[in-house]
């Protein structure tokens, strides 16, 4: 899979930033931290914290097979308007349990606050939708928490026929 390009969607869910009363940060330092993976960022949108918009969204994208992976940054909180978590599981048609709890896993690590976080991983079509936190650093270190599972996600997603020898890490 070192050859195939993965395809990067990524949604800020932040009504502050869509509303231009405070500028994204999260965005652009996933879009940096994906491009220094060596990955392509196909897109990138602002919406506001609401359900509804951030669900069609999701569908949208995943259904046009726009990107192969959508991270989505924001709303993953216990504030009212933290419903990432809930757009996500809307539009998912299987759940991904594995890579929240890692991001979980790594995050209480670093900060007690790790615990708080309430976002969700799934699938939809041949789309991975991950929620990561709203922080900039926060995403970034949990984008950096999954990354090496991420090209044989796709892989299988993609059903590449070298997809099941990925199984095992190399022994050094």
């Amino acid at each position: 899979m070192e050859n195939t390009i993965i395809r990067i969607g990524i949604l800020t869910a932040s009504d502050r930033s869509y509303r231009g009363e405070r500028p994204d940060l999260s965005g652009p330092a996933l879009r940096n931290a994906v491009n220094a993976l060596g990955w392509q960022v196909a897109w990138e949108k602002i919406l506001p914290d609401e359900a509804a918009p951030l669900t069609r969204f999701l569908i949208h994208e995943a259904d046009t097979g726009s990107c192969d992976l959508i991270l989505t940054t924001g709303g993953t909180g216990f504030a009212p308007r933290d419903v990432t978590p809930e757009a996500t599981l809307a539009a998912i048609e299987r759940v991904a349990p594995g890579l929240a709890e890692a991001i979980r896993t790594e995050s209480i690590k670093l900060t007690p606050h790790g615990m708080l976080s309430r976002g969700v991983a799934g699938i939809r079509g041949r789309t991975l939708i991950v929620n990561l936190s709203g922080s900039p650093k926060a995403a970034v270190e949990q984008l950096h928490v999954i990354s090496p599972a991420i090209p044989h996600a796709i892989s299988l997603l993609r059903e590449r026929p070298d997809a099941e020898a990925g199984h095992r890490q190399p022994r050094n």
